[in-house]
């Protein structure tokens, strides 16, 4: 059955039967016969053929996909037997987002290294999205709305933002008492607008789910310098928990309203949750040692993660 899908495959990228014979070294016929073998026991025809031309038909488009993802499957699943009772070692190409990269990702490659000292890992720290496809990389994380692709994908963390302001800021200019109130309160923001996917200054039930039209003096599309500027007390902030959750554990930063619903109505209902993944390219060959990485993410990060862990048992009063 798999020496049939890999001729089937040769066959409707090569659109010859003779030329894929000649690769193979055996006659056209012994090609044709496999294709008949297939089509009978798939119980339809994959080829429209001729003395002059061969085509797919529409069920032969509709199954190539399916057959190319068996047999990249089944390369996976030998190269991950063959790796079962190695020690893993070799090259592993990662990338994600630079602030990401720097709070969480770098340290979870130095534990990973200390528990798989053969490994190597080169880690590029970048905000740009990498095409997996047309670069080396073996592994990217992507922090918000993952779109459809065709890449596989691992859920490794939820993503939640925070309202916080530092001591000095709420010292001179007074808590919000309510989320509305942000309005009325110096609100610094990411100067893109694309955040606002990921539910920037937007409330579950507040404004008819969509971003409260906040102002403030300060806008930038670095989102380290929009939170050294609520550090230093400039104004208030919105911002993912992985990012701020040292600053409120310090002290530096306090949690207002801890208790808003984390993603907004209007992407529930839309199925689309904002979250932090680990996607790769299948069929790579690499695919045993990524997974490998990917699930030492996973439980490096914890569940929840220990971002939010973190900020849950500061905010947990104390008997």
């Amino acid at each position: 059955m798999l020496d049939a899908l890999r001729i089937f495959l040769a066959v409707a990228h090569s659109g010859n039967l003779s030329e894929v014979a000649r690769k193979e070294g055996v006659a056209a016929s012994s090609i044709s016969r496999k294709i008949d073998a297939l089509e009978d026991e798939l119980g339809f025809k994959l080829f429209l053929r001729s003395s002059r031309m061969i085509a797919l038909t529409d069920a032969g488009e509709q199954f190539l996909p399916r057959a190319n993802a068996i047999l990249l499957e089944m390369d996976e699943a030998k190269s991950a037997m063959a790796e079962l009772n190695a020690e893993p070692q070799g090259l592993l190409t990662i990338t994600a987002p630079a602030s990401f990269s720097r709070l969480h990702v770098a340290p979870a490659v130095a534990r990973f290294l200390k528990r798989y000292p053969l490994m190597e890992i080169e880690l590029h720290a970048s905000d740009g999205v990498v095409d997996l496809s047309s670069q080396r990389t073996d592994v990217a994380i992507r922090v918000g709305i993952l779109p459809n692709s065709d890449l596989v994908a691992t859920h490794l963390a939820p993503f939640r933002r925070i309202v916080c302001a530092s001591p000095d800021y709420l010292a001179r200019h007074g808590y919000p008492a309510t989320l509305q109130d942000l309005e009325q309160h110096n609100c610094l923001s990411l100067a893109t607008g694309v955040s606002t996917v990921c539910g920037l200054w937007t409330f579950a039930g507040l404004n008819r789910d969509v971003a409260l039209p906040v102002r403030g003096n300060f806008r930038t599309n670095d989102i380290n310098s929009l939170l050294q500027a609520a550090v230093e007390g400039i104004g208030i902030v919105h911002l993912a928990s992985w990012l701020v959750s040292d600053l409120i554990i310090a002290g530096k930063l306090i949690v207002l309203f801890p208790d808003s619903p984390p993603i907004p109505v209007r992407l529930l209902a839309a199925r689309i949750q904002p979250a932090i993944h680990a996607v790769r390219l299948p069929g790579r060959s690499h695919a045993t040692k990524s997974q490998l990485f990917i699930a030492h993410l996973k439980e490096d990060f914890g569940s929840p993660p220990y971002w939010d862990r973190a900020i849950a048992q500061l905010m947990t009063p104390t008997a």
